[in-house]
């Protein structure tokens, strides 16, 4: 398989802010890379690092071998980007956005119209191209924006969050065009997105967190190097309960989950926690309704390396060298 999108020592600074530090990864063909972290965490610095909208402070970003700061117009005829606030022009119709980003990328019409239907058919666009972009709904935009990014045949797609604020059902419509264009066209795709089902089905996960790829690997690699057990806990009031949980011995930290939450166990405190857990709900007078261990989720994962991450950078120990 072939590395189409290659990072190498990667480095970002805005003045004394570090964006993205020593950042190296690659991505194959037909492969969907995952890039998940807080807001802050510099994913879509990282973005347009690969698309060439900025230039590195150090290292180099590659699109399908070219470096993305000598090179961009070459790295840019083989990639496809979806920025998390793409524009179309609201007045033209389905079809006339188009036609005009392939004009734009130098497509002659006997190409462009052939590959737009093509991708419109993909996206299910079809049946709107004479609708105005400005009347769509926020999912079928973000199909729209899609099709642009396809109109060229790149053999690389970024995708910023691209399903942040569209319905659940368009979300899962939108990653099935994901996987077959990566199983089907053989394109790298890398997607930064704050939903952790959407991440699951990434081929590859990173964790970035303070500019830094803290750890990556399949979902189910990453599932294996959780550390300790997972106790799922309902009750009422929440809040304070999550207080008396987080003070039992065995317990490393309690968060939640809407109306649940989540216990990080040390390895062998299962049993300990649980029967300690209807006593020190009755002492703060909550009601305790569940207690039931599970898998870990990428959420707990998650939560568990920003914990690790906090940890490392308050230890004295840590201190000295620095991230700069």
């Amino acid at each position: 398989m072939s590395t189409l999108i290659r990072a190498e020592d990667l480095c970002r600074t805005f003045g004394p802010r570090i964006a993205v530090q020593d950042l190296t990864l690659s991505i194959q063909a037909g492969e969907i890379y995952g890039l998940v972290g807080p807001d802050g965490a510099g994913k879509t610095t990282t973005l347009r690092l690969f698309a060439g909208a900025l230039r590195p402070t150090a290292g180099a970003a590659f699109i399908a071998g070219h470096d993305m700061a000598r090179q961009p117009e070459r790295g840019r005829q083989v990639l496809g980007y979806l920025p998390q606030r793409f524009s179309l022009y609201q007045e033209l119709t389905v079809l006339e956005n188009l036609r005009f980003f392939a004009e734009v990328r130098g497509i002659p019409r006997r190409d462009w119209l052939a590959r737009s239907m093509e991708i419109l058919r993909f996206v299910d666009l079809e049946p709107f191209i004479h609708r105005q972009a400005g009347h769509l709904s926020g999912g079928m935009k973000q199909k729209l924006g899609l099709a642009v990014a396809l109109v060229h045949r790149p053999r690389v797609l970024l995708l910023a969050e691209p399903t942040t604020g569209v319905d659940p059902v368009t979300r899962q419509d939108f990653w099935q065009l994901i996987l077959r264009l990566a199983e089907q066209e053989n394109i790298a795709v890398l997607v930064t997105t704050p939903y952790m089902d959407e991440a699951s089905r990434c081929h590859r996960l990173g964790f970035m967190i303070g500019g830094r790829l803290l750890q990556e690997g399949a979902p189910r690699e990453l599932y294996r190097s959780f550390e300790g057990q997972v106790l799922r806990l309902r009750g009422h009031p929440l809040r304070p309960l999550r207080r008396a949980a987080e003070a039992l011995p065995g317990v490393r930290r309690a968060y939640l989950f809407g109306d649940r939450m989540h216990l990080h166990l040390e390895p062998e405190a299962l049993e300990s926690v649980q029967r300690a857990l209807p006593q020190a709900a009755a002492t703060i007078g909550a009601t305790l309704l569940e207690a039931q261990p599970i898998d870990p989720t990428l959420e707990d994962l998650f939560v568990a390396m920003l914990a690790r991450h906090g940890e490392r950078q308050n230890d004295p120990a840590t201190q000295g060298g620095g991230a700069a």
